[in-house]
């Protein structure tokens, strides 16, 4: 059976914590990715996603000037890279998420997608 690992992208996007969300969306723009992680150093802080995005701009119309922080999901779920594959999905539908940090040791080591997991 196959594991979170075989699929994950080991490539992160992030921005920093005082990052704007029109930065935050540029990354995911130009790496065509749905998602970026906010991360403080080595620290996975949270998750910023084209639905925050849509949260964002429909809430304020100066959305993209704020500060990531106020529009990012705080302390993410997070799966390791040992977890099946089959369950991270069902985390993912159960939870409504499309995205997930991969996190071995306390480390983001990847992430995976729906789209890694449909594959």
């Amino acid at each position: 059976m196959a594991r979170v690992r075989d699929v994950m992208k080991t490539r992160l996007h992030t921005v920093a914590p005082g990052d704007t969300v029109g930065e935050a969306v540029a990354v995911m723009a130009q790496n065509r990715v749905g998602s970026v992680l906010v991360l403080e150093g080595d620290r996975l802080l949270g998750i910023f996603t084209e639905r925050d995005t849509v949260r964002a701009i429909s809430q304020s119309h100066d959305a993209a000037r704020h500060e990531i922080e106020s529009w990012m999901t705080q302390d993410p779920k997070t799966i390791s890279p040992d977890t099946d594959t089959e369950d991270a999905l069902r985390t993912m539908l159960d939870s409504g998420f499309r995205h997930l940090p991969v996190v071995e040791g306390g480390k983001v080591v990847g992430m995976v997608s729906m789209r890694d997991l449909a594959r």
